[in-house]
């Protein structure tokens, strides 16, 4: 930590298996309590059936889906949409509109690949 703040990187966004791009914007072992991350799906891809080991929140920010949380039947999210997603429950959401859709994932506490769980 320099001058009061923490580095967490080049931000780069990066293609992962679960079907859609992933920017880490605070993701640091220095910050255990918590990581934000921005995420990028593209028009008619449905991410992976997966859960997690921490609870997440998705925040989306825009574009259109639906997700399915729990195996409970999917529902629409748009902008503004906030889904909370507890550790250990099964998550998947899918592009439904033209333009990509985008939101943040909070993670409580920090999100580890060790603590993803594919479900497919």
């Amino acid at each position: 930590m320099r001058d009061g703040k923490i580095s967490c990187g080049d931000n780069a966004e990066t293609w992962y298996r679960e079907r859609c791009f992933i920017r880490e914007l605070v993701n640091s072992p220095k910050i255990a309590d918590f990581s934000l991350a921005e995420t990028r799906v593209e028009p008619g891809v449905r991410t992976e059936l997966h859960e997690l080991d921490v609870n997440e929140w998705y925040v989306i920010r825009s574009g259109s889906g639906k997700m399915q949380v729990d195996g409970k039947p999917w529902f629409d999210v748009v902008p503004g949409d906030v889904v909370p997603i507890p550790a250990g429950i099964s998550q998947r959401i899918e592009n439904t509109g033209t333009d990509d859709l985008i939101f943040e994932c909070v993670c409580l506490p920090r999100f580890t690949l060790a603590g993803y769980i594919s479900l497919e």
